[in-house]
Protein backbone atom coordinates (compact mmCIF):
# COMPACT_ATOMS: atom_id res chain seq x y z
CA UNK A 1 0.00 0.00 0.00
CA UNK A 2 2.89 2.55 0.83
CA UNK A 3 4.52 1.30 -2.40
CA UNK A 4 0.96 2.24 -4.51
CA UNK A 5 1.38 5.53 -2.52
CA UNK A 6 4.54 6.85 -3.40
CA UNK A 7 4.33 5.97 -6.83
CA UNK A 8 1.15 8.11 -6.81
CA UNK A 9 3.24 11.01 -5.28
CA UNK A 10 5.76 11.10 -7.88
CA UNK A 11 3.56 10.40 -10.76
CA UNK A 12 1.76 14.05 -9.20
CA UNK A 13 5.36 15.64 -8.76
CA UNK A 14 5.91 14.76 -12.43
CA UNK A 15 2.42 16.11 -14.02
CA UNK A 16 2.83 18.95 -12.09
CA UNK A 17 6.55 19.74 -12.43
CA UNK A 18 7.30 23.22 -14.83
CA UNK A 19 8.33 22.37 -18.30
CA UNK A 20 10.68 25.24 -19.76
CA UNK A 21 10.84 24.10 -23.46
CA UNK A 22 12.89 26.26 -25.47
CA UNK A 23 11.57 28.50 -28.19
CA UNK A 24 12.99 30.03 -30.81
CA UNK A 25 13.73 33.67 -31.12
CA UNK A 26 16.44 36.63 -32.32
CA UNK A 27 18.04 39.44 -31.15
CA UNK A 28 16.03 42.47 -32.16
CA UNK A 29 17.63 45.24 -35.03
CA UNK A 30 19.61 47.07 -31.94
CA UNK A 31 22.79 46.35 -33.12
CA UNK A 32 23.95 44.34 -30.73
CA UNK A 33 23.09 43.73 -26.68
CA UNK A 34 24.83 43.15 -23.80
CA UNK A 35 24.83 39.29 -22.58
CA UNK A 36 24.96 39.51 -18.33
CA UNK A 37 25.86 36.16 -15.64
CA UNK A 38 22.17 37.38 -14.39
CA UNK A 39 18.59 38.91 -14.75
CA UNK A 40 19.90 42.58 -14.37
CA UNK A 41 22.28 45.01 -15.62
CA UNK A 42 24.15 44.40 -12.13
CA UNK A 43 25.32 40.90 -13.33
CA UNK A 44 29.03 41.11 -14.73
CA UNK A 45 28.72 41.03 -18.49
CA UNK A 46 29.62 37.79 -20.34
CA UNK A 47 29.60 39.18 -23.86
CA UNK A 48 27.15 40.40 -26.82
CA UNK A 49 25.00 39.11 -28.80
CA UNK A 50 24.49 40.63 -32.63
CA UNK A 51 21.28 42.11 -33.80
CA UNK A 52 19.51 39.07 -36.27
CA UNK A 53 21.39 35.98 -34.39
CA UNK A 54 18.92 33.51 -33.64
CA UNK A 55 18.68 32.22 -29.88
CA UNK A 56 16.94 29.47 -27.60
CA UNK A 57 14.95 31.67 -24.98
CA UNK A 58 15.03 29.57 -21.55
CA UNK A 59 12.96 31.37 -19.41
CA UNK A 60 11.93 35.31 -18.54
CA UNK A 61 12.21 37.01 -15.44
CA UNK A 62 9.10 39.21 -15.58
CA UNK A 63 10.13 41.44 -12.28
CA UNK A 64 13.79 42.52 -14.02
CA UNK A 65 12.32 42.87 -17.74
CA UNK A 66 15.04 39.92 -18.55
CA UNK A 67 15.23 37.10 -20.58
CA UNK A 68 17.97 34.18 -20.54
CA UNK A 69 19.11 32.57 -23.92
CA UNK A 70 21.39 30.67 -25.84
CA UNK A 71 23.14 32.18 -29.21
CA UNK A 72 24.50 30.21 -31.87
CA UNK A 73 27.90 30.11 -30.30
CA UNK A 74 26.37 27.83 -27.08
CA UNK A 75 26.76 30.59 -24.74
CA UNK A 76 23.79 31.33 -22.18
CA UNK A 77 23.04 34.30 -20.29
CA UNK A 78 20.73 37.31 -19.75
CA UNK A 79 19.78 39.63 -21.83
CA UNK A 80 16.94 42.65 -21.74
CA UNK A 81 13.43 40.98 -22.69
CA UNK A 82 13.02 44.17 -25.14
CA UNK A 83 15.57 42.97 -27.35
CA UNK A 84 14.40 39.55 -27.65
CA UNK A 85 12.05 39.28 -30.91
CA UNK A 86 9.97 36.57 -33.02
CA UNK A 87 10.36 38.29 -36.22
CA UNK A 88 13.38 37.18 -38.24
CA UNK A 89 16.13 40.11 -38.00
CA UNK A 90 16.93 42.14 -40.93
CA UNK A 91 20.34 40.53 -41.83
CA UNK A 92 18.08 37.73 -42.99
CA UNK A 93 15.29 39.24 -43.99
CA UNK A 94 17.26 41.45 -46.94
CA UNK A 95 18.98 38.39 -48.36
CA UNK A 96 15.51 36.70 -49.08
CA UNK A 97 13.87 40.08 -50.36
CA UNK A 98 17.09 40.22 -52.61
CA UNK A 99 16.26 36.90 -53.89
CA UNK A 100 12.33 37.14 -53.85
CA UNK A 101 12.84 40.27 -55.94
CA UNK A 102 15.58 38.90 -58.54
CA UNK A 103 12.81 36.32 -59.21
CA UNK A 104 10.34 38.63 -59.99
CA UNK A 105 12.20 40.59 -62.47
CA UNK A 106 13.03 37.28 -63.90
CA UNK A 107 9.17 36.73 -64.19
CA UNK A 108 8.71 40.48 -65.32
CA UNK A 109 11.16 39.42 -68.69
CA UNK A 110 9.77 36.28 -69.75
CA UNK A 111 6.00 38.05 -69.54
CA UNK A 112 6.98 41.13 -71.42
CA UNK A 113 6.03 39.36 -74.53
CA UNK A 114 2.03 38.62 -72.40
CA UNK A 115 -0.66 41.21 -72.07
CA UNK A 116 -0.13 44.88 -70.68
CA UNK A 117 -3.30 43.34 -67.66
CA UNK A 118 -0.14 41.10 -66.62
CA UNK A 119 2.57 43.29 -67.05
CA UNK A 120 0.77 45.47 -64.58
CA UNK A 121 -0.01 42.85 -62.20
CA UNK A 122 3.97 42.42 -62.31
CA UNK A 123 5.30 45.78 -62.35
CA UNK A 124 2.50 46.62 -58.96
CA UNK A 125 4.77 43.41 -57.28
CA UNK A 126 8.24 44.96 -58.10
CA UNK A 127 7.36 48.34 -57.36
CA UNK A 128 6.45 46.93 -54.07
CA UNK A 129 9.22 44.72 -53.29
CA UNK A 130 11.83 47.75 -54.43
CA UNK A 131 9.92 49.84 -51.77
CA UNK A 132 10.56 47.12 -49.36
CA UNK A 133 13.82 46.62 -50.18
CA UNK A 134 14.71 50.44 -50.27
CA UNK A 135 13.43 50.55 -46.87
CA UNK A 136 15.42 47.35 -45.74
CA UNK A 137 18.62 49.44 -47.81
CA UNK A 138 18.08 52.48 -45.47
CA UNK A 139 17.97 50.09 -42.48
CA UNK A 140 20.78 48.82 -43.21
CA UNK A 141 22.83 52.21 -43.86
CA UNK A 142 21.72 53.34 -40.43
CA UNK A 143 23.19 50.16 -38.74
CA UNK A 144 26.25 50.55 -40.55
CA UNK A 145 26.52 54.03 -39.50
CA UNK A 146 25.75 53.13 -36.03
CA UNK A 147 27.85 49.98 -35.88
CA UNK A 148 31.15 52.06 -37.05
CA UNK A 149 30.47 54.74 -34.54
CA UNK A 150 30.71 52.57 -31.85
CA UNK A 151 33.47 50.98 -33.36
CA UNK A 152 35.56 54.21 -33.23
CA UNK A 153 34.29 54.81 -29.87
CA UNK A 154 35.19 51.53 -28.36
CA UNK A 155 38.41 51.72 -29.78
CA UNK A 156 38.98 55.23 -28.39
CA UNK A 157 38.22 53.61 -25.04
CA UNK A 158 40.75 51.10 -25.33
CA UNK A 159 43.38 53.87 -26.21
CA UNK A 160 42.61 55.41 -22.97
CA UNK A 161 42.72 52.55 -20.95
CA UNK A 162 45.93 51.48 -22.53
CA UNK A 163 47.28 55.16 -21.90
CA UNK A 164 46.32 54.85 -18.47
CA UNK A 165 48.10 51.57 -17.88
CA UNK A 166 51.09 52.90 -19.47
CA UNK A 167 51.24 55.88 -17.12
CA UNK A 168 50.93 54.07 -14.05
CA UNK A 169 53.56 51.93 -15.05
CA UNK A 170 55.70 55.06 -15.70
CA UNK A 171 54.63 56.26 -12.72
CA UNK A 172 55.56 53.21 -10.08
CA UNK A 173 59.10 52.81 -12.21
CA UNK A 174 59.74 56.81 -11.34
CA UNK A 175 58.77 55.87 -7.69
CA UNK A 176 61.12 52.66 -7.86
CA UNK A 177 63.50 54.44 -9.37
CA UNK A 178 63.67 57.07 -6.47
CA UNK A 179 64.06 54.86 -3.82
CA UNK A 180 66.77 53.36 -4.98
CA UNK A 181 68.67 56.29 -6.22
CA UNK A 182 67.61 57.65 -2.09
CA UNK A 183 68.98 54.36 -0.79
CA UNK A 184 72.06 54.55 -3.00
CA UNK A 185 72.63 58.32 -1.79
CA UNK A 186 72.05 57.43 1.96
CA UNK A 187 74.74 54.13 1.35
CA UNK A 188 77.59 56.77 0.10
CA UNK A 189 76.31 59.80 2.35
CA UNK A 190 75.91 58.43 5.57
CA UNK A 191 79.37 56.56 6.28
CA UNK A 192 81.06 60.37 6.06
CA UNK A 193 78.37 61.75 7.95
CA UNK A 194 78.02 59.18 11.12
CA UNK A 195 82.23 59.32 12.85
CA UNK A 196 83.71 56.21 13.34
CA UNK A 197 84.29 55.22 16.63
CA UNK A 198 87.94 55.14 17.37
CA UNK A 199 89.36 52.07 18.89
CA UNK A 200 90.75 52.34 22.40
CA UNK A 201 94.33 51.00 23.21
CA UNK A 202 93.90 48.60 26.10
CA UNK A 203 97.64 47.44 25.90
CA UNK A 204 100.32 48.18 28.01
CA UNK A 205 102.11 51.57 28.15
Amino acid sequence: MKHLISILLLACAVVTAPVQAEQVRYISDNLFTYMHKGPSTQFRIIGSVNAGTKVALLETNKETGFSRVTDDRGRSGWVNSDFVSRQVGLQARVPALESELTKVKAALAEATKSSDEQNAGLKNSLALRNTQISEMEEKSITMNDQLTASQAEIRELRAKIDTQKDDLLMKWFTYGSMVAGFGLLLGLVLPHIIPRRRKRNNGWA
